[in-house]
């Protein structure tokens, strides 16, 4: 039987710090590739921004040819202005991932927050302790929108793949998934 790999390039838009995380699915097995962050100068012109972003992101699908792209969507705050930012981030790393034929995948941060710690209110922290647990990963990192990129890079995969469905055999209850699944139990 031939093994399915995926690779999941996954985004944490933003204008000064853009965060990437890409692993790698194999079969049923779920590795980290790599993870950091495009850190911006806020003094820079906010188009020669816009144009890195979409340059990183490129070179990023050009090294790690993911089969997948997932991107956090923008949360909806008071300030126009920062949505408008960011929204145009989010709009050259769509166009670079677009440009390399990858279909494009949006997720809520309260989704993706929802499918890594099983609550969608849980902080950036709580996130990467989880993904560290997950990817069994080493460190504390200094930039979280890292973690946060990997989580939408997770998210995606879960999504797809609706791990709870299919072990369940339709039945999406943790009843069902426990039973059919009682190596995956891990009892601290």
């Amino acid at each position: 039987m031939q093994k399915i790999t995926k690779i999941i390039l996954g985004i944490d838009p933003g204008t000064i710090v853009m965060g990437y995380g890409i692993i790698k699915v194999e079969d049923k097995t779920v590795s980290l590739l790599d993870m950091g962050v495009l850190k911006l100068s806020a003094k820079q012109d906010a188009y020669e921004r816009l144009e890195k972003i979409h340059s990183r992101v490129a070179s990023i699908i050009q090294e790690y040819k993911p089969t997948c792209f997932a991107i956090e969507a923008p949360f909806f705050g008071k300030n126009v202005q920062s949505m408008l930012k960011l929204g145009r981030a989010q709009g050259v790393a769509i166009a670079a991932a677009m440009q390399a034929g990858l279909s494009v995948t949006e997720y809520s941060p309260k989704k993706v927050k929802q499918s890594i710690t099983g609550n969608g209110n849980a902080d950036k922290l709580q996130v990467s302790k989880m993904l560290q647990s997950i990817l069994k990963f080493e460190g504390e990192h200094t930039w979280l929108d890292a973690t946060d990129a990997l989580a939408v890079a997770l998210c995606h995969h879960f999504q797809e793949s609706n791990l709870l469905a299919t072990a369940s055999g339709g039945k999406n209850d943790w009843k069902s998934f426990i039973a059919n699944n009682p190596k995956r139990v891990k009892i601290s």
